[in-house]
């Protein structure tokens, strides 16, 4: 984990960036929002059955909903919930007998998910608002946890997946779609706080993530999907990252796509040991 300072500066970084998400139309993960670029992602019946400011405000590497393996009257929890995206397909799998809770800690992230959610009709949905590291839900009360391209920007992984055990009920089910490291970032782009909330600095090795997985009780670890980036792609992303800021970037763009190339996009389901 960072030094306190350094991990104030990250949160601190991270929370002004989805703000700007959660009040207008950026991305965080694979360039701005928009249905062509969701249907890499999601398939259109998923996004058909979603408010649109839902997807304006998306911030996905991935589609845990899809490995999560939902049934109906289970209760799902999203780590870091956004505008509820994932929620709500979550929300559709489990039914009106089961139950989708998402956590975020920002309250602008929040409100447009609470209100989008009444706005869609949704009754088995609830946002509470908590860090990741600090889950405010009971423990052993959850069957299955999702989490999309989020558990990278926390600077204190170890507590997320603890936190992530405690809170499933025995036999209970991770499936997550996150931003892991295959190769190690150039030196410049390790401590760049827009590339950590851009989901690239704060990732993992593949290995290490796994294995903090496995040291919080997991078992059954598995990586069900990978996706690495051309370096076209990585380029598209930093352009579009470039018209959204107002000022100049500290880090040059060689750089920058070098780190994009370096980091994978894996699911991954891991389960809970049965009592």
């Amino acid at each position: 984990m960072p030094e306190r300072k350094t991990a104030d500066k990250v949160r601190a970084a991270v929370a002004k960036h989805y703000r700007k998400i959660a009040t207008g139309s950026e991305s965080c993960c694979d360039s701005k929002s928009n249905d062509s670029t969701l249907l890499k992602i999601y398939t259109a019946e998923d996004l058909a059955t979603v408010p649109k400011e839902t997807k304006d405000s998306n911030a996905s590497c991935g589609n845990p909903v899809a490995i999560a393996e939902l049934k109906p009257g289970q209760v799902v929890l999203d780590l870091g919930s956004g505008a509820g995206l994932d929620v709500f397909l979550a929300a559709k799998k489990v039914g009106p007998g089961g139950k989708a809770i998402g956590v975020d800690a920002l309250p602008e992230m929040l409100d447009k998910a609470n209100k989008l959610a009444k706005l869609a009709g949704f009754s088995n949905v609830e946002f509470r608002k908590g860090n990741i590291e600090n889950l405010p839900i009971e423990s052993g009360s959850v069957d299955v946890i999702i989490s999309n391209c989020v558990i990278n920007l926390s600077v204190d992984k170890d507590r997320v997946f603890g936190e992530a055990y405690r809170v499933l009920r025995p036999g209970g089910k991770l499936a997550i779609s996150d931003r892991v490291l295959l190769k190690d970032l150039p030196d410049k782009a390790k401590e760049d706080l827009e590339l950590w909330s851009a989901c690239v600095s704060g990732a993992l090795g593949e290995k290490d993530y796994i294995s903090k997985i496995k040291a919080a009780g997991f078992v059954k670890v598995k990586v069900t999907d990978r996706k690495t980036y051309t370096e076209k792609e990585a380029r598209s992303f930093i352009k579009e990252a470039a018209k959204n800021r107002k000022r100049k970037s500290k880090l040059d763009e060689e750089t920058a796509v070098k780190a994009f190339l370096a980091v994978a996009n894996d699911r991954i389901v891991a389960f809970k040991p049965a009592a």
